[in-house]
This record gives C-alpha cells, structure tokens and sequence, in this order.
C-alpha cells in the first residue's frame, strides 16, 4: 500500500480517517462539514481510498485530504491502513457519508479529557426510510447504555495508544462491534450527549449491525445475572 500524497503533520491533535470507494456522490459534503469545524484543535484528513473508478480521490484532494490507497479487501484495512498513516495523538473514524456538526472536534475531545475516557462517541441522525429511523433510535437509547457501549464505525474517537493496544480493528463482520467491545474491556467510554452527527441510511439493508446488537445485549443479561 502506498499513500499519494503528503506525509501527516506532526502538531496534529486529530487525525480523521475515512474509508472510500465510489463515494463521490457524498464525500464532498462530509469534507465540507469538516472544513467548516469551530475548533483550535489542529486536524487532518485521510481518505483511505479503495480502489475507487469514480472522482473520490480528486474530491478528496479539492479539500487538500491526504490520499491513501487501498487495495479495498476491507473497511477495517482500510480503517487501520488510514490510522497507520495518521500523525493525530486522536484517531477520529468517521464514513465518507458522515456529516459532523461545527462543535464535533472541540466538545467531543473536551468530553473525553474531561471524563478521562480512551473513546467516545455520540448521538447520531440517520437519514432515509422507516428502518434507517430505528437503527438511529437503537444507537442512541441502546447502544449508548451498554456496559460496554458499541461506538459506531462513522462515528468514534479514540485515543491512539488505545487504538493500538487492542490491534486496531478486526477484520471481521461488525468490526466495529467487535473493536468497540474489545475496547471498553480494558478502556473507558461512552457517548458524549452534546454532539450530534448525520450519516445516510442506505446501508440498513444489512440486518447485521441489528442482529449483534441483541448478540451483545443478551451476552450483557447474561453477566448481570451471574454478577447477581
């Protein structure tokens, strides 16, 4: 793998890393959200792009993002490819159809260092149909109130030590699932009540994040029954 372009800045606080193939339909507006954050943090942006045939690099590049390449195998190689690159003390893993508020960078670490936690990360509005309404309900009533909440691929800050102490993300199914579990086994999180972003729902067809959700839950009732 080899990255196209600049090397990451060493002042980064953050590093946000998007995975990407074929995305030109909604990158440019989820860099847009990015250019328009209200923060003194510094930050950078890699987009981990996989192979794509259509004009997400240049997107990408029109707001000066660093190009990674990717031979597209996985969204968790191409999520811990973007990290490996990453000069940010922060890895802030968001989707090419993510949308942040200006507040994201500066509330959002300013919870984390204030609660002490290694990741976070925080209520979501999903667009799209009926369906794509109650996985935004379950990530925000259910997921947030896990003992060991699950932090949603397009939506989690995580410290870099912590990152790497677990091994990134597996290259499993849910691998966000798996990485948030793993995570707050040995780390705190949670989510941060103030920040709010926006994602697509064209991807709750797959019936797989749901189906976890209830793996997990009845795996924590199990606990909380042998704990009583």
């Amino acid at each position: 793998m080899a990255s196209d372009d600049r090397a990451g800045d060493d002042d980064c606080d953050v590093s946000f890393v998007i995975p990407a193939r074929n995305e030109a339909d909604y990158l440019r507006g989820t860099l847009a959200s990015l250019t328009a954050l209200d923060t003194s943090y510094e930050y950078e942006v890699i987009v981990v792009d996989g192979c794509s045939t259509d004009e997400t690099p240049a997107i990408a590049r029109e707001y000066s993002a660093t190009v990674v390449r990717d031979a597209g195998s996985s969204i968790a190689a191409a999520r811990n490819l973007g990290a490996e690159r990453a000069a940010g003390e922060w890895l802030a893993f968001i989707d090419a159809d993510t949308r942040v508020r200006a507040n994201y960078l500066t509330d959002l670490l300013g919870f984390v260092e204030a609660n002490g936690l290694a990741a976070a990360s925080s209520s979501c509005r999903i667009t799209g149909p009926r369906r794509a309404k109650l996985m935004e309900l379950t990530i925000n009533h259910v997921f947030s109130r896990l003992e060991r909440p699950i932090l949603p691929g397009f939506n989690c800050l995580v410290h870099r030590r912590a990152f790497e102490e677990i091994g990134g993300f597996p290259r499993v199914s849910n691998e966000d699932t798996a990485f948030s579990r793993a995570l707050a086994g040995r780390f705190p999180t949670a989510y941060c009540p103030t920040v709010l972003v926006e994602s697509s729902g064209r991807r709750i067809a797959d019936q797989g994040l749901t189906g976890t959700l209830w793996h997990y839950l009845a795996l924590d009732l199990e606990r909380l029954r042998a704990d009583y």
